[in-house]
């Protein structure tokens, strides 16, 4: 199970980007199901047997749009500006599988979106798509902990074929995924988080994005007060050619990476935070902006 993954802002946006017939596909409009960048800190370190809840806050703004070189398109008054809270629960069972502690979660993004674009302009709010999945946690020594997950994204989100914004994908997806987290109070911090999307097809629009990998990253120092500070942000590559009523289109793979500041705080008391602000250095086929995230996690 990964410890974040929500189904909510930055890479729903990009979706938004179908409308424009002068981008490159890659991926229906250029989104994806998974928010790129959400996870951070100690991402891979499952908890004690019990009850947790996640709340998640994301703020994520775009200007400009990018071909499949990474050069802004252009798009006259292009503005993307979606907010979201994220809650996620989290039920550690007690239970062992394959030598893990077996989990299960669902997360259900409550979304704020605007878009704007040659002189058109669309504001949506409401239910995204749901996901849940099982997890096995690995505690590997003190300091190295790893996570095995298997997600699945259900369109719960709202989604009108033709709107300039949609808070839905509108089809289904499995992500099998893999989460690394070294944790030291007093020094070295690291996490990794990959997945690997496998999308079906959007029945409205006979349209199946691409497979695509991704990975969320954070590195920094652990200041011995609770706090650790250092960076963060993402890398995605879409791996697969999208298809149009079951052709191959040429010029459909996405690309992106950022990266900005990180800081987490734990309390010590089992409930720790982070934030970041991530920046999208580079971007081919799809949206470029930059993103706050925001993560508190608690015992229920």
């Amino acid at each position: 199970m990964n410890t974040k993954l929500l189904t909510c802002v930055p890479a729903l946006l990009a979706g938004l980007l179908a409308t424009f017939s002068m981008t490159g596909h890659a991926t229906e409009g250029g989104g994806s199901l998974y928010p790129n960048g959400a996870d951070n800190f100690s991402a891979g370190a499952m908890p004690p047997p019990g009850f947790y809840g996640m709340l998640f806050a994301n703020h994520y703004s775009a200007d400009r749009v990018n071909d499949a070189n990474g050069n802004n398109l252009n798009v006259p008054g292009f503005k993307v500006t979606a907010n979201a809270v994220v809650p996620r629960f989290i039920w550690v069972t007690g239970a062992k599988f394959l030598g893990g502690d077996l989990s299960l979660h669902a997360l259900l993004p409550v979304v704020d979106l605007k878009v704007s674009a040659a002189g058109n302009s669309q504001r949506k709010s409401g239910i995204g798509d749901l996901t849940a999945g099982p997890g096995l946690g690995y505690h590997h020594s003190p300091n190295l902990h790893s996570l095995l997950g298997l997600d699945f994204y259900l369109p719960t989100g709202s989604y009108n074929q033709g709107d300039l914004a949609n808070i839905g994908r509108n089809y289904y997806a499995v992500e099998p995924l893999y989460i690394l987290s070294y944790i030291d109070p007093q020094g070295f911090n690291g996490d990794i988080k990959m997945g690997y999307l496998f999308n079906q097809r959007n029945k409205d629009t006979d349209y199946r994005s691409g497979q695509e990998f991704h990975f969320d990253y954070a590195a920094g120092w652990g200041l011995g007060n609770g706090l650790t500070a250092g960076v963060g942000g993402y890398y995605y590559q879409q791996t697969t050619a999208d298809k149009q009523a079951g052709v191959d289109l040429a010029n459909s793979k996405a690309k992106a990476f950022a990266i900005g500041p990180s800081l987490k705080y734990d309390s010590g008391k089992g409930w720790f935070a982070t934030v970041k602000w991530q920046k999208e250095m580079k971007s081919e086929n799809r949206a470029q902006g930059n993103a706050l995230w925001v993560k508190a996690v608690f015992p229920l």
